[in-house]
């Protein structure tokens, strides 16, 4: 298997030999470039993992500057390589790193993880700053500098106590997170100043587009000119500012909603259902396993208050440690055998489908990784089957159109389920289109009941560096659904879609509740006649089938931005059927500068056109109460 062809990254605004080391009596320890087995045959410490040559493992005595050094090299590499393929992950053994003299203060960039390997993220500190900063797109100079492509980015299970000596004023004042989709933050405990997920430094306040916080322990908060966010099962000490949709579920000090939309905050007190994201992590022997979460109801605030996170860990002997070039067939053999996968960065062309047929199998990707679908092939399914996860993936569409990217559960639907150990997806990313052509039918197809989509973002590009205009995409960048939710019982915390040329979400199932739903229209029909449905003039956003009975959608927003053709129109932003059991909670549309979103939801609500641009049509509820 062959990586595919490394692009050099898009320039113009758009909206949106192995080594080993082995510390030994007093030597000074340094980064591990993770490439083999650490530990001697006359060692009775733990081995250390064969992750591959894009994995560094950080050590608590190794010096600052030398951490730092290797941190800016990756950061320049990545800061422009939006359609790159190079994946990375750092991780940071238990311990402190940094001192109130010498902070290790860096910013991460393109398909970079970092991530504490402590059982709890108070195990591994940071003294010092973990940013993301505005991207300047012009020139390498200060013109257009925004967050609304800061995409793909990681950071997890760690505590970072900021200080900023060395910066400036301005710079000083947060530890400043400027992000947009397919960014998660989780398991982190943030002291010692403000986190603000704006960059207002670099020429300004600039938009960015969304993110997700889960797990975590937050600081007071500036949201300022962040579109959307979710915020879930964690702590915060205070929240300012808001958009357009700012929604919080299971947070303790959570904001309240009472006089939404203004400010736009939706504000759940439990999460109705929950499990965290699997984690690498080092236990007291310096043995690496990964501990799974257990899945909860009406959960809230964060998971490791009281100890480690329940659930349980698995001994990293029992996965298969795959890199780039790895069969589908060995991956699937060792699958069959009951191990479980851990995928390390790179790139996968994925020609036969991986398959997960074990319930309770765990798939983790760490830095990024991606699968890329060769000769429309289904890059990953999994079976009916309770307990199944997959995280951290990203896949791609390929040359040839395949049927699906990711599919759970068969659509006989004669799986078995369980609500008490659902299926899970976290941090799973679909991309069509960006790096190379990609062509699919769906992106994501759940048939399965009983499953948990923890954060995704599913993305047909409206951009990137196949070399095509805006008006050729159409054509050739071809996805028609972004999610099909056929199971019942489906949860969803985070689900960006967006771009699809039919409906972007289709929910098909009963019973599935929806936490934060963020989704632009294609902004490339080429005339009104492309984007019809039958008679009707487009297609929603956000369309619940017509069949069900009951469905639960809490702050949502659906965009308009017809960059191709400005007189498109889109009947409604929203349709559902409508049943006392399908409730809408804070839905709107919004323009962003061309065509036309006629209704929010099923005919109700003004037009979301060029008269009101940025301005939000918001339905508080729906049906009316």
């Amino acid at each position: 298997m062959t990586p595919i062809t490394e692009e050099q990254p898009e320039r113009r605004r758009s909206q949106h030999s192995r080594s080993r080391a082995l510390v030994i009596g007093l030597s000074v320890a340094t980064a591990i470039a993770v490439t083999g087995p650490a530990a001697s045959a006359h060692s009775n410490r733990p081995s250390t993992p064969s992750f591959g040559p894009n994995v560094t493992i950080f050590d608590p005595s190794m010096p600052v500057s030398q951490i730092q050094a290797k941190l800016d090299a990756t950061h320049a590499q990545q800061v422009d390589d939006e359609m790159g393929t190079r994946r990375y992950a750092f991780l940071f053994k238990p311990g402190t790193y940094g001192t109130a003299e010498q902070p290790l203060q860096f910013k991460v960039g393109y398909y970079t993880e970092v991530s504490g390997l402590g059982a709890a993220p108070t195990d591994v500190v940071i003294n010092g700053k973990v940013e993301v900063y505005n991207r300047c797109l012009t020139e390498g100079g200060t013109a257009n500098c925004l967050a609304l492509v800061n995409f793909w980015r990681t950071i997890s299970n760690l505590s970072i106590n900021i200080n900023a000596q060395g910066q400036d004023g301005c710079r000083g004042s947060a530890n400043f997170w400027a992000v947009s989709q397919a960014v998660s933050m989780r398991r982190l405990n943030i002291t010692g100043g403000g986190l603000s997920l704006m960059d207002y430094c670099t020429a300004g306040p600039q938009y960015a587009s969304g993110g997700f916080i889960a797990d975590s322990r937050l600081p007071a908060t500036t949201n300022g000119s962040q579109q959307q966010w979710l915020t879930r099962n964690s702590e915060v000490a205070g929240w300012s500012n808001g958009v357009w949709n700012q929604v919080f579920a299971g947070v303790v000090g959570a904001p309240d909603d009472a006089a939404f939309p203004n400010p736009p905050y939706t504000t759940l007190e439990n999460t109705p259902v929950s499990r965290e994201k699997p984690y690498l992590y080092v236990d007291s022997r310096g043995k690496y396993k990964v501990r799974v979460p257990s899945a909860g109801r009406d959960t809230r605030g964060v998971t490791w208050a009281n100890g480690m996170t329940p659930g349980r860990s698995i001994d990293l002997d029992d996965f298969y440690v795959a890199k780039p070039g790895d069969s589908v067939h060995t991956i699937n053999s060792q699958l069959a055998r009951g191990r479980h996968l851990l995928l390390t960065p790179g790139l996968y062309d994925i020609s036969r489908t991986i398959e997960v047929k074990k319930a309770n199998t765990v798939v983790l990707g760490i830095g990024h990784a991606t699968l890329t679908a060769v000769n429309g092939a289904v890059p990953l399914e999994v079976a009916d089957v309770p307990g199944a996860i997959v995280a951290g993936v990203t896949i791609d569409a390929g040359l040839r159109e395949s049927p699906v990217l990711l599919r759970v559960g068969s659509k006989r639907g004669h799986g078995h389920s369980d609500r008490r150990n659902p299926t899970t997806l976290s941090d799973v990313y679909f991309r069509v289109g960006g790096p190379h052509v990609g062509k699919t039918h769906i992106a994501l197809e759940v048939n399965s009941d009983n499953v948990l989509i923890d954060h995704t973002w599913v993305w047909r590009g409206d951009h990137g560096v196949e070399g095509f205009t805006d008006t050729q995409r159409w054509n050739t960048n071809t996805g028609r659904y972004g999610a099909v939710i056929n199971g019942d019982h489906v949860t969803a915390t985070g689900l960006f879609v967006e771009h699809f040329q039919r409906y972007n979400t289709v929910w098909n199932g009963d019973h599935g509740t929806t936490i934060l739903y963020q989704n632009e229209l294609p902004y490339d029909p080429p005339t009104q006649a492309d984007w019809m449905n039958g008679d009707v003039e487009g297609y929603a956003g956000y369309k619940v089938g017509d069949k069900v009975r009951n469905h639960t959608l809490w702050g949502a927003g659906v965009y308009v931005f017809n960059q191709n053709n400005p007189s498109i129109h889109t009947e409604n932003g929203f349709e559902v059927p409508n049943r006392p059991g399908v409730k809408l909670h804070h839905i709107m549309t919004v323009n962003l500068s061309a065509g036309t979103i006629d209704h929010v939801v099923n005919g109700v609500g003004d037009p979301a056109d060029t008269t009101r641009i940025g301005v939000p049509v918001y339905i508080t509820e729906y049906p009316a109460p």
